[in-house]
């Protein structure tokens, strides 16, 4: 049984910490403290009120914080994981970052004797509880040997892509063509609505069939019953998709389509939904009439 550090209990990481600590020994790290002693109460484990003391003695570390800036902090900053971990060990980030700052505390964790895998994840919040994630990894193939096995309780599917940074690279494709996929789920359910027809039959019927997708699947009931409270957050989402369009500005990937949603995700924060879920994108399109 490992010796495991868990930073950041938000929507993800308090479900996939929970995972782990079916099978072994957790201390938890959250900005928030009362979330942490929530988690433990649930739980077991312990709690360490920095990054510094949480990974103290810890095999593997992980994370799932908010952003480039939370990152750099629980790794690197005045009370960061990466001074105060044993050498040798490894740290795994499932945060959706840039590959920028991947592939800066990839040399920063070397700088340190640590190895550190990036390991962002999708599946939602259904996937993190289920145990159901698709992980898209990048670093040195021996870290990744690794991480794996504790990864896998709660992935569907692992998979090391390439070198560091490649797993961020991989959500950006998934972020990518998710954006598309929302908006024309959102086009079809609008059109149906305004042709009069019964939007859950329309659904049944056309996703049997080539349109059918992991977002009809799971969205169209509550898209269909105006409900948004829930799921990935337009705030999220708009972040993610900022780190696509700046890194296709770097590689001369051309994103039209993924330019524009994400101007109507724009639209929809305007609306009041930046906590909305990213189904939400049905929701700017009734308010247009």
């Amino acid at each position: 049984m490992a010796k495991l550090a868990f930073l950041g209990l938000g929507v993800m990481g308090y479900p996939m910490a929970g995972h782990l600590a079916k099978t072994h020994d957790v201390t938890v790290y959250n900005r928030t403290t009362a979330k942490a002693k929530a988690w433990v109460k649930q739980h077991g484990g312990a709690l360490g009120p920095t990054p510094a003391e949480a990974v103290q003695g810890a095999d593997i570390v992980l994370s799932c914080v908010g952003n480039d800036d939370d990152l750099r902090e629980v790794c690197t900053g005045a009370d960061g994981a990466f001074a105060a971990m044993t050498k040798g060990a490894l740290y795994v980030d499932h945060t959706t970052v840039s590959a920028a700052v991947t592939r800066e505390l990839y040399d920063a964790a070397k700088g340190h004797g640590l190895n550190f895998v990036d390991a962002p994840i999708s599946g939602g919040q259904a996937g993190a509880e289920n145990g159901q994630l698709s992980i898209m990894c990048g670093g040195d193939q021996d870290a990744y040997d690794r991480a794996e096995p504790v990864m896998q309780v709660y992935a569907k599917l692992c998979r090391r892509i390439g070198e560091s940074g490649a797993g961020q690279m991989t959500k950006m494709c998934n972020q990518i063509a998710i954006a598309g996929l929302v908006q024309g789920l959102s086009e079809a359910l609008h059109f149906a609505q305004k042709a009069g027809l019964d939007g859950e039959a329309v659904v049944e019927v056309i996703s049997a069939g080539a349109a059918g997708s992991w977002q009809m699947n799971n969205r169209y009931k509550t898209m269909l019953g105006d409900k948004w409270d829930h799921g990935f957050a337009v705030d999220w989402m708009r972040k993610d998709l900022g780190i696509c369009l700046a890194t296709a500005d770097e590689n001369g990937a051309s994103l039209p389509v993924t330019a524009l949603v994400d101007q109507f995700y724009k639209d929809v924060q305007k609306l009041g939904g930046g906590r909305w879920d990213t189904s939400s994108l049905l929701k700017r399109l009734q308010a247009m009439g």
